[in-house]
């Protein structure tokens, strides 16, 4: 066998290859794209006669490049950057760090300990498919956010009354109306017609005359005023944000249309699905970040280790501390974290286990953190059965268990 080190870059890749006992065979930097991926094939090639006797590592899962290894029929193991730092620092004490070094680094732990190291499971196309989209929608609504904030707060500075006026700046209501009102003047001169033919271009088929009542109130209320070329400068910044953020909220619901369409047709969805808590959004992140490759977590513990949902254990002489874990799967976190915190009112179960933590003396975030963990595990076990979600058989066993310890 051989083990290769590739330390990743976006335009090249430096590698190191080594055989069993560590001495050098080959090395270089590659470029990206077919070319590397060719010249890396013709690198190991030379030493080996099957792909399943090389073995690479790598800091990253993701990109054409490690899908290009995976395929090949390589294994290839994914090593989270900070296991690199620590590794290195166990065989050096100057400091010094360099791309070629970082190589063989790489290619030292795969060699000598790669069995601490979980490898790249190939996931079908249909899940890939999934995660892109499930990210894609994901970063828009994160994108929105932000750009709402930034209205909120120029709102804030010299137009008071649209906040008063607007609970949910990203309604249709908010931005048709800042639309053609974006400064206070503009709001003050408003009638009660205009406002609501902007509130029917929005959307708004109930309440339309008495909404347009009310919003015209809290516009013509007195409001303390900017000078008026500070008031037309601010209101050119509200149009802008007014423009992107309704191009936000067009383009989050086609993304969200597709990753539906995308996520029904994987064989995991009825699954998934069925977990209280879970619907289209949610379950697709989730399936999009755990990946679909059978094999990939064996126990229902590595599953839970990799959502990061398992808390951490210090333990020193007569001193245990139980930490959360914080050094994870951003997305998958997230997805989690609202996953649990949806299923207290669609599982009686789960609302129970909540309740008991609390009681046990956790705060709100950790007695969630602790039944995402439980979620976690009840999912392993659905998927590994090929069976959807039954309450009694998740929560029936758990009735005159002990509390575990808090995270």
């Amino acid at each position: 066998m051989i083990f290769v080190g590739v330390d990743w870059a976006e335009a090249h890749h430096d590698v190191y290859v080594q055989d069993e006992a560590g001495k050098r065979l080959a090395g270089g930097r590659l470029p990206e794209g077919v070319e590397g991926i060719a010249r890396f094939h013709d690198m190991v090639g030379f030493h080996v006669n099957e792909p399943s006797d090389v073995v690479v590592g790598i800091e990253t899962d993701r990109g054409l490049f490690v899908a290009a290894l995976v395929a090949a029929g390589y294994e290839v193991f994914a090593v989270n950057p900070m296991s690199t730092s620590r590794y290195r620092d166990r065989h050096s004490t100057s400091g010094a760090k360099s791309d070629p070094g970082d190589a063989k680094v790489l290619a030292d732990m795969v060699r000598t300990d790669r069995h601490n190291h979980r490898s790249v499971s190939a996931d079908s196309e249909q899940v890939q498919a999934v995660k892109i989209l499930a990210r894609a929608h994901q970063s828009m609504i994160w994108s929105r956010g932000r750009q709402t904030n930034l209205l909120r707060s120029t709102l804030r500075e010299f137009y008071p009354a649209a906040l008063a006026a607007f609970d949910d700046l990203t309604s249709t209501d908010a931005l048709e109306v800042l639309r053609v009102a974006p400064t206070p003047e503009l709001g003050r001169g408003l009638s009660s017609s205009k406002i609501a033919a902007a509130l029917r271009r929005g959307g708004r088929r109930r309440r339309v005359d008495q909404r347009a009542g009310e919003i015209q109130a809290v516009l013509r209320a007195p409001q303390l005023a900017a000078p008026a070329a500070v008031s037309t400068a601010m209101g050119a910044s509200v149009s802008a944000s007014v423009a992107v953020i309704a191009a936000m909220v067009a383009q989050t619901a086609v993304l969200a249309g597709e990753l539906e369409a995308g996520f029904d047709k994987h064989p995991d969805a009825e699954v998934v699905r069925s977990l209280p808590g879970l619907g289209t959004v949610l379950g697709a992140r989730v399936l999009g970040e755990f990946g679909d490759e059978p094999n990939r977590y064996g126990t229902a513990k590595s599953r839970k280790n990799y959502a990061g949902t398992s808390p951490i254990t210090r333990a020193s002489g007569t001193k245990r501390v139980v930490l959360a874990r914080y050094a994870r799967n951003q997305r998958l976190a997230d997805a989690i974290y609202l996953w649990a915190f949806a299923s207290l009112t669609a599982s009686p179960g789960a609302r129970s286990f909540y309740d008991a933590r609390r009681a046990a003396g956790d705060t709100h975030h950790a007695a969630l953190r602790a039944l995402g963990n439980r979620l976690v595990g009840i999912l392993h076990g659905c998927l590994e059965h090929r069976s959807t979600y039954d309450e009694t058989v998740a929560w029936g066993h758990r009735t005159d268990q002990k509390i575990p310890e808090a995270a």
